[in-house]
Order: C-alpha cells, then sequence, then structure tokens
C-alpha cells in the first residue's frame, strides 16, 4: 500500500478519480479553453475538482450503487 493511500478506507478510495480519467477530464477542458498552453496545472486541478464533485452528487442521490 502507497504511502499516499494509506490513511484512506477502500470507498474514500474508490471515490477518487484515476489518474487517467482526471487526464481526459483535463485535456477536455484544455480543449474547450482554446488549447492555449502553460495552463496544464490548472487544467488537472479543476478536472479532479470536477470529477470529485460529480460522484459526490451521485453518492448523494444513490446512483453508485446502479448497475
Amino acid at each position: 500500500m502507497s504511502a499516499a493511500v494509506g490513511g484512506l478506507n477502500q470507498n474514500e478510495i474508490d471515490f477518487a478519480p484515476s489518474p487517467d480519467e482526471v487526464a481526459r477530464k483535463a485535456y477536455f477542458n484544455y480543449e474547450n479553453e482554446g488549447s492555449l498552453p502553460g495552463h496544464d496545472v490548472q487544467h488537472w486541478l479543476a478536472a479532479e475538482a470536477e470529477l470529485i464533485a460529480e460522484r459526490k452528487l451521485t453518492r448523494v442521490h444513490g446512483f453508485h450503487n446502479q448497475t
């Protein structure tokens, strides 16, 4: 188990978006903002925050357990 994950329980680990998910969302944001270079960290952080917010919203409404 990595040190970054050491203090998290399984639900918190499942809740975190994967780096691939964040990368796709960040690239989408980059493209939508005109593909201007130099904002990669901002795009990454915004994408991560958006994905976490979406997951929180689905958990609140109980959609995360539906198949």
